[in-house]
């Protein structure tokens, strides 16, 4: 038989037992986005593949030909274009992409904050609607462009409002590095 003390000790030991089962399984998840690669993309420097998994603060290249799909479920998805580089971020209820080189289209559904930075400003969408957009960097300026839903394109104090179908651009175009069309 156990002593009244050891009883004790043994209930407060399974208690805390199952306290910390608890705690541990209803832990804030971080969210991950998972990828789909065609050709050479790399992670954080490293060649990855097919449904790699990738967490957010994470820098992302794509090689020549080669492009990248991060679904992040709810939130939306970040498409990267062949010859791009970003940081991407996310969290419950925002994706943020830091576009250095390159072209980068983003989704994302109501109540999702989501923002494309470049050296030349920041396209932020409208969080109370669908949204679908793409910033270019490939002439050296940025021109955002919105297949659905609104963005803000805001650059040296200003704001730019563009709804879907219209473009707008910031910044200034590198002599050379385009010749006519963007890719």
């Amino acid at each position: 038989m156990f002593r009244k003390s050891t009883l004790s000790r043994v209930l407060i030991l399974a208690i805390a037992l199952s306290l910390t089962l608890a705690v541990t399984s209803f832990a804030v998840q971080q969210p991950s986005g998972e990828l789909a690669v065609i050709g050479t993309v790399k992670v954080n420097g490293g060649v990855v593949d097919n449904g790699f998994t990738l967490t957010s603060g994470s820098n992302t290249t794509t090689a020549k030909g080669s492009s990248a799909v991060v679904s992040l479920g709810k939130l939306g998805r970040v498409e990267l274009l062949p010859s791009s580089g970003a940081n991407i971020s996310f969290d419950a209820g925002n994706i943020k992409v830091a576009l250095e080189s390159g072209r980068v289209r983003l989704s994302s559904g109501s109540g999702t904050a989501a923002r494309i930075s470049t050296k030349d400003g920041e396209a932020v969408a409208d969080a109370t609607q669908d949204n679908s957009f793409t910033v270019d960097t490939t002439c050296g300026d940025t021109l955002v462009t919105v297949q659905t839903g609104r963005v803000e394109l805001r650059a040296g104090g200003t704001v730019k409002q563009i709804a879907a179908g219209g473009q707008d651009t910031a910044g200034v175009k590198k002599p050379g590095l385009c010749r006519g069309q963007r890719p």
